[in-house]
C-alpha cells in the first residue's frame, strides 16, 4: 500500500491532500471542527477568448532581423516589445472554483487523529476520536460518477451534526440558492465574455434531519451522512447552449436584459447536467458507486508496480524531515513515484482539458503566471511520464488542446509573420490562444511552442504504434513544420530562426550590454530538427511523398548543428556569449539530451560529455533551485547514465523543493516538478528510443534491491525488471506490436547487448 500519512490536519494549502477525477479537483484539509475543502473545475478560466495578435509585427519583422544580425540587440528588443507583444499583453487566468466549509458539532479535544491519502485507491481519509466517539470521513473524486463524494461516519448513532456552505474569493459569484430539497448551489459567471458556472452540494442522511437554511445545508443528529459535490461550466456545452439561445430567443421576455437572459438560459443548462449526474449517484448504492470508482482508477494505476524493498509506516512529514537532514529513504522514493502517477490520472483524463501549471489544483483568483499552459518546458514536462509510466490515455487532453490551437496558430502565423503554417509562443490557455504572452524580453518572443508540443504526437505514436492516431494528427505536425520553412532565414548557408531566444536566459555582449534575443539559438535548432525528422518519418509510414515532404528533407540538412564551445560545454546561443545567469533554471540547450535523443551516451559520446560539463557548470552556479528545474536535471543525468548524480539531485528535490503534501515547490507550487521527477525515476531504470532499450542505465547504489513492472517502451511493448544486490536478475519484454530492437544492459554482471525480435503477443526473457 502506498499512501500519504499525517497525524495532524493541514493548516496551509500546500499541506492539504489533492483529489481529482480529471475534471474536478479538491484539496482536503482534514480539519476537525471547521473542515475546509478547496475546489476546482477544469474550465473555470476567466474572460473568454480574445484576439491578441499584434498587427504591427509583420511590417517591422525585417527591421528587427536586421538589427539582431548587426548586433544592435537593445534596439531590436525595444522594437520587438512594441510591435510583437500581444494586444492586450496577457490572456486570462485559470481560477479557483470556490470553497466548501463544513462546521461540525464535535465535543471535546480530538485524539488519535489520522489523515491519509491512499494512492492505491485514490481515496482520502480523516479519522479521530472525541468524547468517546470515533469519527471517520472518506472522500474520493469519482471519474465514472463525475463528482466528488464524502461519507461521514461515527461509531455511535446520532452523533453527526454539521453546517455546510459555499464561498468564493472576493464574492466572485452571482448568488447562492437552494438546490432541490436537499442541496445548495452557488452560481456565477466568469466575466462579461466568459462562461457561466454552478457548484452544487447535495446531502443524504441515515437518521437525523436535513434542512436548507439561508445559504446553509444543515444536518442534525445523523448516524451517517453522504455529501455529493458537483459543478459544471458552459465551456463544455458551447454548441448546445447556442442552440438553446437560438430557440429561446423567440420566447424571450423583452423586459429581460440580454446578458441576464443569456445567463439564465446558461444556468438552466448546466443545472440540468448537474441534476442528471447527481440523481444517478444519489439513488445508487454507495458500495457500488465506490467500487466503480476503484475499478476505473485502478485500471490505470495498477499498470505499474515499483518496489525498493522498503519498510512502510512512517508519516510523510517524517520522510521529508529525514530527507532534509540528508537521509532520504527508499520509502520516500517509491511514494513520490506513485504520487506522480496518481496526480496525472487525477488531473488529465481523456475527453478533458490538460494539466495546467498546477495540474488541476489552484486556490487563487489570480494565480502565479495565471496557472496557464506554459509551453516552453512546463506543459511538456507535465506529460513526460504519460508514455513511459503506462498512462498513454492521460496524454490525450494535450492532443485535444493542440487541435484547438491549430486554427489560432495559423492565424497568428499569417497575421504576425506573413507565414503559412502553425505557430504558438510560450503560453496558451483553455481557448488555445497562440499570441505572444507578457512583455518579457527573455521569454515572450519565442516561436517554438507549437513545434515542441507536436513532438508529443510523435512520441505517442512511437509508444503506441497507433497508425490511425498518426494519420489523424499528421497535418498538425506538418503545419508546424511549414511555418518554419517560411519563417527561417539563411545565415552563412544555414537556416535559422530569427528572432530567437533561449528561454528564459540572457547573455552579456562583449560591450557589457545584456541581451536575450538573437539568431539560431541552440534549442530552436534541436526542436526543429526533431520536428522535421518526425514529419519525414511519419510521411514514410503513411506513404506520403509530396513537395512539402521534400522541402522538409532539404531544410533539415541545412539546420545549424548542436555546437560545443571552447570551454567544452554545449553552446546555448549561436555565439559564445557569456551567460547573464550561469545557474539559470532553464537548461534549454540540453533539450537534445532530454527529452530528445539527439545526444546519447552510446550514439554521440562527445556531445554527451559536453552536456555533462554543461550541467556541472549550471549546478556550480546554483542551478536546480526550482523544483521543475531540478526534475529536468535528474532526467539529464539519467540520460548520461550517471545514477549517483541522478539520485543526488532526486534527494535535493525532496529536501529543498517539495511541500509537505509532496507537491513540487518552484516556489510557489508547480506540478511539472512532480511529473518530471516521476518520469526520471523510470529513466534511471529503463530507457528506450527508436534504436534500443537500455536496462538499468542509472541505477544508484541506494536502490540495492527492487523491481519495476509495467514500464512502457518505444515500439508498443512493456518491460518488467528485477534486481538484487545491484545486479539485474530478471528482465521480461511483452510486445503488443511486432518489434525489432537492441537491448543494452548497463548495470550488473549481465552487461552487454542483444538483438531482439518479438511478434505482437510475445513475451520473452531478456537475460
Amino acid at each position: 500500500m502506498s499512501e500519504l500519512y499525517y497525524r495532524q490536519p493541514a493548516i496551509e494549502w500546500e499541506e492539504a491532500l489533492p483529489l481529482g477525477n480529471g475534471r474536478m479537483g479538491a484539496m482536503v484539509y482534514g480539519m476537525v471542527s471547521d473542515e475546509h475543502i478547496q475546489l476546482n473545475e477544469e474550465s473555470i478560466w476567466y474572460g473568454g477568448k480574445m484576439d491578441r495578435d499584434n498587427p504591427d509585427t509583420k511590417a517591422h519583422l525585417k527591421e528587427i532581423r536586421s538589427l539582431l544580425l548587426n548586433g544592435e540587440i537593445s534596439k531590436a528588443e525595444r522594437l520587438m516589445r512594441l510591435t510583437m507583444s500581444g494586444c492586450p499583453e496577457s490572456a486570462h487566468p485559470y481560477q479557483t472554483l470556490g470553497d466548501l466549509y463544513l462546521n461540525f458539532d464535535v465535543e471535546g479535544e480530538p485524539e488519535e487523529y489520522v489523515r491519509r491519502l491512499n494512492l492505491n485507491s485514490a481515496t482520502a481519509y480523516v479519522s479521530y476520536s472525541a468524547s468517546g466517539v470515533r469519527y471517520k470521513r472518506t472522500i474520493y473524486a469519482s471519474h465514472p460518477a463525475d463528482c466528488i463524494v464524502m461519507c461521514i461516519e461515527a461509531d455511535r448513532p446520532g452523533c453527526i451534526s454539521l453546517e455546510a456552505r459555499f464561498s468564493r474569493p472576493q464574492r466572485a459569484y452571482n448568488g447562492v440558492k437552494k438546490f432541490g430539497t436537499d442541496g445548495i448551489e452557488m452560481h456565477g459567471d466568469l466575466g462579461k465574455h466568459g462562461y457561466d458556472f454552478a457548484l452544487v452540494l447535495r446531502a443524504k442522511t441515515q437518521g437525523g434531519t436535513l434542512r436548507q437554511l439561508g445559504e446553509y445545508l444543515v444536518v442534525e443528529n445523523a448516524d451517517k451522512v453522504w455529501l455529493y459535490i458537483d459543478s459544471d461550466c458552459t465551456f463544455h456545452y458551447r454548441d448546445e447552449l447556442q442552440k438553446r439561445l437560438n430557440t429561446a430567443s423567440e420566447e424571450r421576455d423583452t423586459h429581460e436584459v440580454g446578458a441576464v437572459w443569456e445567463s439564465r438560459i446558461a444556468l438552466e443548462l448546466i443545472e440540468e447536467k448537474i441534476t442528471e449526474r447527481l440523481s444517478r449517484i444519489y439513488s445508487a448504492d454507495h458500495e457500488t458507486s465506490y467500487r466503480e470508482h476503484l475499478e476505473d482508477y485502478k485500471a490505470l494505476f495498477d499498470r505499474m508496480d515499483f518496489e525498493l524493498g522498503v519498510e512502510k509506516g512512517h508519516t510523510t512529514d517524517e520522510l521529508l524531515s529525514d530527507s532534509a537532514s540528508g537521509k532520504t529513504s527508499n520509502e520516500l522514493c517509491k511514494l513520490y513515484f506513485d504520487f506522480g502517477r496518481y496526480l496525472l490520472i487525477s488531473c488529465s483524463r481523456a475527453g478533458g482539458l490538460p494539466a495546467t501549471l498546477q495540474g488541476l489544483w489552484n486556490k487563487d483568483m489570480l494565480p502565479p503566471w495565471d496557472c496557464k499552459y506554459t509551453i516552453n518546458i512546463n506543459t511538456e514536462m507535465n506529460y513526460w511520464p504519460a508514455e513511459n509510466c503506462n498512462l498513454s490515455e492521460c496524454h490525450e487532453p494535450l492532443f485535444d488542446l493542440l487541435r484547438r490551437m491549430l486554427p489560432n496558430g495559423q492565424k497568428t502565423a499569417q497575421t504576425m509573420y506573413g507565414c503559412r503554417g502553425f505557430v504558438a509562443h510560450h503560453n496558451t490557455n483553455i481557448e488555445g490562444e497562440t499570441s505572444v504572452q507578457d512583455l518579457w524580453i527573455p521569454g515572450s518572443y519565442w516561436v517554438m511552442g507549437a513545434a515542441w508540443l507536436c513532438t508529443h504526437q510523435w512520441t505517442h505514436y512511437l509508444y503506441t504504434q497507433d497508425k490511425q492516431f498518426l494519420r489523424d494528427n499528421f497535418n498538425i505536425m506538418r503545419e508546424a513544420a511549414l511555418f518554419f520553412l517560411d519563417f527561417m532565414i539563411e545565415v552563412d548557408g544555414k537556416l535559422m530562426t530569427c528572432p530567437s531566444v533561449s528561454p528564459e536566459n540572457s547573455y552579456i555582449l562583449p560591450n557589457g550590454q545584456r541581451g536575450a534575443n538573437g539568431v539560431g539559438v541552440t534549442m530552436d535548432n534541436q526542436i526543429i530538427r526533431d520536428l522535421f525528422d518526425q514529419c519525414i518519418k511519419a510521411a514514410r509510414i503513411l506513404d506520403v511523398d509530396d513537395e512539402l515532404n521534400e522541402r522538409i528533407k532539404a531544410a533539415k540538412e541545412r539546420l545549424l548543428p548542436t555546437m560545443i564551445g571552447p570551454d567544452g560545454r554545449i553552446l546555448e546561443w549561436r555565439e559564445n556569449y557569456e551567460e547573464f545567469e550561469p545557474g539559470h533554471r532553464h537548461i534549454s540547450h540540453l533539450y537534445g539530451l532530454h527529452p530528445s535523443s539527439q545526444i546519447t551516451m552510446d550514439g554521440t559520446p562527445e556531445l554527451a560529455e559536453a552536456a555533462k560539463k554543461t550541467l556541472e557548470g549550471r549546478l556550480s552556479h546554483g542551478g536546480g533551485h526550482t523544483g521543475w528545474s531540478r526534475a529536468w536535471i535528474i532526467n539529464h543525468y539519467a540520460k548520461l547514465w550517471d545514477g549517483e548524480a541522478a539520485y543526488d539531485n532526486l534527494c535535493k528535490l525532496f529536501a529543498g523543493s517539495t511541500y509537505p503534501n509532496l507537491f513540487d515547490k518552484h516556489p510557489p507550487f508547480q506540478i511539472d516538478g512532480n511529473f518530471g521527477a516521476t518520469a526520471a525515476i523510470v529513466e534511471m531504470l529503463v530507457q528506450s528510443n527508436e534504436e534500443r532499450i537500455v536496462l538499468l542505465p542509472a541505477l544508484p547504489k541506494a536502490w540495492k534491491n527492487g523491481h519495476m513492472k509495467g514500464i512502457r517502451v518505444v515500439g508498443n511493448a512493456s518491460v518488467d525488471i528485477e534486481w538484487k544486490d545491484s545486479e539485474l536478475v530478471s528482465a521480461k519484454l511483452s510486445a503488443f506490436s511486432d518489434i525489432d530492437t537492441t537491448v543494452k544492459i548497463i548495470a550488473g554482471i549481465h552487461k552487454g547487448e542483444k538483438n531482439v525480435h518479438c511478434c505482437a503477443g510475445d513475451t520473452i526473457e531478456l537475460i
